[in-house]
């Protein structure tokens, strides 16, 4: 059995290391990413297939070693109960041994006494010495039987103690044999885990850019309104069902549209940045001399951050000046705070703060908002120092808290009653107009809409959608779950079902789904979809809010995805 194991064992360390299994460092990028994803999934599903053999031997071998274990404690107890017993009969048998040489001794003393010729000379004496003689001889002979017994006890006690210590050995090097075998297997199913971790958060990384976000921030001219992408878009069919996210990654720090609207509500630039960023400070500091970048060495006040292209110049018309100055100032510091006070460089890329010289040439009333706020910095009360300053353009009304250099910013819901009570009517963001506070996406980062002209789903193509829902939810296997509708945007994937073969699939999971009667939502109190309920011909379905985003951006058909955790689906 364990020839079998072991070679089995052996087979399987070859399965992960050998030259069959993807070297992660060597992707081919000649690949689409939708190749890559149904690889990978292969690679896992025969990763998951290999271990379980090897899980189920693990499971048998903890049962025997824990059996092995109990045999060798009862074994010991045992061995220790014969010990004394041992100790106990050689004691018996040392007094007994003791009684009869006394016994002896006196017999000796008494038979030296005796004459046989007094049997004549007195009938009297004669007889008291018969019977003390026949005593002595009865007395030593039950000593002796007693003593022989003793030592048959001892010897056949002493046997079983050896054999015992024998087994006890043998148990012992079982159980090391085992340990070391159940060993082996926990190190190489680690192995295995650890690799299913990496595939999967390749898998993750893979669909993070089929999905990937524009520029979280607004940039130098406010995001375009896309009609198509409105609630009250007409796609010219019904039912029709679309998925609408509140904002746009990585809802931290600053909301860029949230500050233009408390600017416009009367705020002042300190207000702004205590809301977003919580226990803080403005200190005016020294921000003379040059910032490296990327782009080469700036003087930070007079070029870098007059070149800053986050914040459109023109909100200061709209009453914005305020969310100009919040911005100026949250710049400031995040550029500090990313170049360890300039001794460090910073990119001029949204990976980092956008920099454009055309915006340090024309930068229109930015240029006052910088000048203003010259050399203010936000600093934390609680650590004294400068932070990561995050920001972003939309965050849908909900703020994600995050900490960075041991200052944490608040959790907030950036509406004017301060609360979920009113929103989403009363955002900030909704207030200021942002195009990105509440929309239906369909178009790639690139722009390329995979030939569709709007976000809308069709009751076919939703109940599809649903159906993979509840496959996942029944199965936790999402590799053949991916998009059929590629809309022109990326390779099929050869593994994904048609929409006829899942509803096939889903003959044993309450048969597939054709029709939706209804849809709802479930936000809670911290900022995210927490359930997606759907009412159906097959019957009524509750689904998880991130298993449903990632779900549906997976199979959807061409470019429509989920961009926010925060989301609502219509139905009309």
């Amino acid at each position: 059995m364990f020839r079998k194991l072991f070679i089995f064992s052996i087979c399987f360390s070859c399965f992960i290391f050998a030259s069959c299994f993807l070297n992660l460092e060597s992707i081919s990028y000649a690949k689409t990413i939708d190749e890559e994803i149904s690889d990978i999934s292969k690679q896992i599903e025969e990763l998951e297939k290999s271990l379980a053999p090897l899980k189920s031997e693990s499971s048998q071998l903890q049962s025997k070693i824990s059996s092995a274990k109990s045999s060798i404690s009862k074994t010991e107890k045992q061995i220790s109960d014969l010990g004394t017993r041992i100790i106990d009969k050689e004691a018996d048998l040392e007094v007994q041994k003791t009684l009869l040489d006394e016994r002896l001794r006196r017999y000796y003393i008494n038979t030296k006494k005796f004459n046989p010729l007094m049997i004549f000379l007195s009938n009297n004496e004669s007889s008291q010495l018969i019977r003390l003689y026949t005593w002595y001889q009865s007395i030593m002979s039950q000593d002796k039987e007693m003593i022989n017994q003793f030592a048959q006890d001892i010897n056949s006690l002493s046997k079983n103690k050896e054999k015992l210590e024998a087994d006890k050995v043998k148990l012992a090097a079982l159980k090391a044999d085992m340990e070391k075998r159940f060993g082996y297997l926990a190190t190489e199913i680690k192995k295995a885990e650890d690799y299913k971790k990496e595939l999967s958060a390749k898998q993750q990384a893979l669909i993070a850019e089929k999905t990937a976000m524009f520029n979280t921030s607004v940039g130098d001219v406010s995001s375009s309104d896309d009609p198509a992408s409105r609630s009250d878009y007409n796609p010219g069919f019904s039912p029709a069902f679309a998925v609408f996210s509140f904002g746009a990654p990585h809802r931290k720090g600053m909301s860029q549209f949230g500050a233009l609207g408390r600017s416009q509500a009367g705020q002042n630039y300190e207000a702004i940045l205590k809301a977003y960023y919580g226990d803080i400070r403005i200190e005016k500091i020294d921000t003379s001399g040059n910032i490296k970048t990327t782009v080469g060495e700036l003087n930070f006040e007079e070029n870098y951050l007059l070149g800053i292209a986050e914040m459109p110049a023109s909100w200061a018309d709209k009453g914005g000046y305020e969310a100009l100055k919040a911005q100026a100032i949250a710049a400031r510091t995040y550029a500090l705070n990313s170049t360890n006070m300039r001794s460090g460089t910073i990119c001029v890329t949204e990976a980092c703060q956008v920099y454009k010289t055309s915006k340090y040439q024309n930068p229109g009333r930015w240029k006052q908002a910088v000048e203003d706020t010259r050399g203010m910095v936000i600093k934390s009360n609680k650590t004294g120092n400068i932070f990561s300053t995050m920001y972003a353009s939309t965050s849908g009304g909900a703020i994600y808290g995050y900490t960075a250099q041991g200052h944490s910013t608040p959790q907030i819901w950036d509406t004017s009653c301060g609360s979920q009570s009113c929103w989403p009517n009363d955002a900030y963001e909704r207030q200021a107009g942002s195009s990105w506070f509440y929309k239906a996406w369909y178009k790639l980062r690139d722009g390329r809409a995979c030939g569709r002209s709007h976000p809308w789903l069709t009751q076919s193509e939703f109940a599809d959608i649903i159906n993979a829902q509840v496959y996942y939810q029944k199965t936790g296997d999402s590799s053949h779950l991916s998009q059929y509708d590629t809309g022109g945007c990326f390779s099929k994937d050869a593994d994904a079902w048609s929409k006829d073969e899942l509803a096939r699939q889903m003959n044993d999971k309450g048969g597939a789904i054709s029709s939706i009667n209804s849809v709802s939502v479930d936000y809670s109190t911290s900022g995210v979809t927490q359930k997606v309920r759907v009412s159906t011909d097959k019957g009524d379905y509750a689904f998880d809010g991130d298993a449903f985003k990632e779900i549906f951006t997976l199979r959807a058909p061409g470019g429509i995805s989920a961009k926010s955790s925060l989301f609502n689906i219509v139905k009309k």
